[in-house]
Parts: structure tokens; sequence; C-alpha cells
């Protein structure tokens, strides 16, 4: 039976699988992972962003320049 979930409680559960992975596969591969997390967990662009934010500002980069060129 499917049941409807809060977007709130999909950022959460998002975070938590991003969090997870990231200790089994380091900073590496983060904006492959967001971009999975984000897929998976049918992320709004505006909680996708969020998400990336949060862990770019944990890893302690520079927000601006985190992003790889040309994504």
């Amino acid at each position: 039976m499917t049941t409807i979930m809060p977007q709130s409680e999909l950022v959460r559960r998002a975070a938590a699988y991003v969090a997870a992975e990231l200790t089994e596969r380091g900073q590496a591969g983060l904006y492959a992972l967001l971009d999975d997390a984000a897929m998976r967990f049918n992320l709004t662009p505006l909680d996708q962003q969020s998400l990336e934010r949060l862990f770019t500002t944990q890893a302690g980069e520079n927000v601006a320049m985190s992003r790889p060129v040309g994504d």
C-alpha cells in the first residue's frame, strides 16, 4: 500500500541516506550522491539545494565555489 509522506520527512530521509553513503564512499562522489538522493526521494529543486548546502557547509567548503564547473 502506498502512503503519502510529508515533504519534510522525505528531506530527512534523503539527508540520512546521503550521510550514510558518505561514510562509506567519502566526499568524492558528493554531487552524484545528492542527485541520486533527489531522484530516489522525489525532492523538489529547492529541497535539493538545501540538502546540497547542508552537506557542503558541513564539509567546510566554500558553498559558492563547491559546485564543479559545468554542472
